[in-house]
């Protein structure tokens, strides 16, 4: 019976459960220091001094790493780990010293203690849409054009029937997975050992390795096991490198880990996004005009540009396009990767600007999207490799019960609640990069799977264990698996969706391989025979198509005439993300992601706070995220999917294609509750309480 496709549980869901697993800061080397980081208390300006001297006579406290004592780095690409290499100040919680000592406790008191003189200067903090400094980027993350324009949209919207000018706006957004970032790092005579909490160790290694001018093998890294990282541990974070820097001047190992306060700022965050989108359509709700301009922020010392209206340009089908981005460098800590980068506040957008257009147009939601199907990629014209959009919707308004609704807004009402429903579309790239598998056969029958790939949460070390099971033909049991260290293959970064579909696809090719050179000598012991994949050649020969994942998300909102509140009482989502390798660690992200949404559209802000430059939010009271009781019926359907111009494994990610639509579905069925359109995110009730009618 195949392992892929079955409802398999963790394979280290016991080590996890009953505490063996052990995650980067739980690891304690004897003579370790620990470290505490001290963060700027201004946004701009400087350095003029650090008393360090009363602090190091404290009892326990081993050393103060500042700019002026710090070992000096190198130019890795990214200047936001460039850490304490100047006296300047970038952002209000920048990284100013580090202070070592024997318990992190006393770390904590001497850091408090620790006078740090500032001269500041006036720092400038707001995102508006009429920036004086707005500039057009090189590009946008992922190296996609910064504008694209095909087509003449303004004279098509000129002509148009109907029209929508709107602009939509979402705040800043922080990652925030349980286990927040930390680092145990050691130098040795082979080099330098971290363990540390990263979504890739293999990038990590490339990155500390050129910071500190070393060859890539003198530098390992392990993350065996690690607490989820929503992308903020996708790139290497200045923790990883402060404790390398302090390990190499104390010749001591040192730990080192945020605290939830550090995390809105020095683990990284989606950028506020700015979002103005005009379409136009015939009166049969043909689009002819689609445009999205953009505009974020990034920092003063790194550049990362959230591609928010990329999305727009693969949506639907209209012969005039426009979408343009636009960015502001601000004295604020660097924007990251957070889950669906771009694809999440840019189809938040367009999906609130189609239900709008669907209202003026008197057509119902699901049919105004149906009606807009493209038979190409509307931006490059290359083929879907497969694209099973309408069915998502049909089948998710059938099982919704979406035929029931009435089309106006606010009518229905349950006492003191006015009830609603919303619908939206979302895409997600489907990508596959080169990785690296090693299979060994191993006495008694066992096999040994090693790749250097990540487990964050999402069940990809179980998944690659199915595919080596089937590729090999034997049990599940019978794999042992090493993952999470760099001196294994090489394999694609935990992030972006791409994760085990680029794995499998080398743990399916090297299975195979060891499979066939098993049966060709059936009479040796096949103990010690080993294959190793690299499918670079195989990746680099895929045949250009327009690639994604789809779904559709349907929510009810209820909401309340006295006080404004919104729950959200039930959610679907149906989704067309290839062949589903296991449903329960499936159903699981999915979940994930449309609650995730869920937070995004109703509860989580982050406003800036213009005179100090301190984001307001800074720890799980004031950044409100859902829970059990904010989403209690959420479900998911998948389509039955086979694209054969993918992998060989034929599965999509599914790691962020929860989460893109579910936003803006929500904020469909709150317009739908109540006749109100909330263009800025969150909804919060002092958004809606002054619109809505009295009871």
């Amino acid at each position: 019976m195949s392992a892929v496709g079955r409802d398999v549980a963790r394979v280290e869901s016991r080590v996890k459960v009953t505490g063996a697993a052990r995650y980067s800061y739980e690891h304690t080397p004897s003579d370790v220091l620990y470290a505490w980081i001290v963060t700027s208390t201004i946004a701009r300006g400087r350095v003029v001094s650090i008393d360090s001297a009363a602090v190091e006579a404290m009892p326990g406290v081993a050393f103060v790493m500042t700019a002026e004592n710090a070992p000096r780095l190198h130019d890795a690409g990214d200047a936001e780990v460039l850490v304490l290499q100047s006296s300047r100040v970038s952002y209000r919680g920048q990284v100013v010293a580090v202070v070592l000592a024997d318990s992190p406790e006393t770390a904590r008191e001497a850091a408090e203690r620790l006078p740090v003189v500032y001269e500041e200067e006036q720092a400038d903090v707001r995102l508006t849409p009429t920036h004086p400094r707005l500039y057009a980027p090189e590009h946008t993350n992922a190296m996609f054009a910064t504008d694209s324009i095909i087509g003449d949209i303004d004279a098509a919207l000129a002509s148009a029937a109907v029209s929508i000018d709107a602009t939509y706006s979402t705040p800043a957004a922080f990652n925030n997975p349980m286990e927040p970032h930390a680092t145990v790092a050691r130098w040795n005579d082979e080099g330098l050992d971290l363990l540390d909490s990263t979504q890739g160790t293999n990038w990590a290694q490339a990155t500390i390795a050129a910071l500190f001018d070393l060859p890539p093998e003198r530098v390992r890294i392990r993350s065996e096991h690690v607490g989820g990282g929503f992308g903020s541990k996708g790139p290497t974070r200045p923790g990883a490198v402060l404790a390398a820097m302090a390990s190499l001047l104390v010749d001591r190992p040192v730990k080192i880990a945020y605290t939830r306060q550090m995390m809105f700022g020095l683990a990284g965050y989606r950028s506020p996004t700015i979002s103005r989108v005009r379409l136009g359509a015939d009166p049969d709700g043909t689009l002819t005009a689609v445009g999205h301009d953009a505009i974020g922020q990034v920092s003063g010392i790194q550049e990362f540009v959230e591609q928010t209206a990329v999305p727009t340009r693969h949506m639907y089908a209209a012969p005039h396009r426009r979408t343009t981005h636009r960015v502001v460098a601000l004295d604020v800590p660097t924007p990251s990767y957070m889950r669906g980068p771009g694809e999440t506040p840019g189809l938040y957008a367009l999906e609130s600007a189609m239900d709008e257009l669907a209202f003026a147009l008197d057509i119902d939601p699901v049919e105004l999207r149906v009606r807009n199907e493209p038979a190409a990629d509307p931006e490059t014209g290359e083929r879907f490799s497969s694209r099973h959009l309408v069915e998502c919707l049909r089948r998710g308004a059938e099982r919704f019960g979406w035929s029931a609704r009435d089309p106006r807004p606010g009518r229905r009402r349950e006492g003191r609640w006015m009830v609603g429903t919303g619908v939206a579309s979302s895409l997600y790239p489907a990508d596959v990069v080169p990785s690296t598998a090693r299979i060994t056969a191993l006495p008694n029958g066992r096999f040994e799977l090693a790749i250097n790939a990540t487990e964050i949460g999402t069940g990809g070390r179980t998944v690659i264990v199915q595919l080596a099971a089937d590729a090999l033909g034997v049990e599940l049991h019978r794999i042992d698996v090493r993952i999470g260290d760099t001196r294994l293959p090489p394999a694609a970064v935990s992030g972006a969706s791409w994760g085990t579909a680029s794995w499998g696809w080398a743990v399916i090719r090297a299975g195979e391989e060891l499979a066939r050179r098993l049966a060709s000598r059936p009479t040796m012991p096949p103990e010690g025979i080993s294959v190793t994949v690299d499918t670079a050649e195989e990746v680099a020969a895929m045949e250009p198509m327009a690639r994604f994942s789809f779904g559709a998300q349907f929510v009810e909102a209820r909401v309340d005439l006295d006080s404004g509140e919104v729950v959200v009482p039930r959610m679907l989502g149906v989704f067309a993300a290839g062949r589903i390798l296991n449903p329960r660690t499936a159903r699981a992200q999915l979940v994930g992601g449309m609650t995730m949404g869920l937070s995004m559209a109703l509860h989580e802000d982050a406003e800036v706070d213009p005179g100090t430059g301190r984001y307001l939010a800074r720890d799980f009271a004031s950044y409100h995220i859902a829970a059990h009781a904010d989403a209690p019926d959420v479900e998911v359907e998948w389509i039955d999917e086979h694209d054969p111009h993918l992998s060989p494994i034929g599965g999509k990610g599914i790691g962020e294609i929860g989460m893109v639509g579910t936003a803006a579905a929500v904020a469909n069925a709150v317009h739908h509750a109540t006749g109100v359109r909330v263009r800025d995110l969150p909804i919060h009730p002092d958004r809606l309480l002054h619109d809505l009618p009295r009871r």
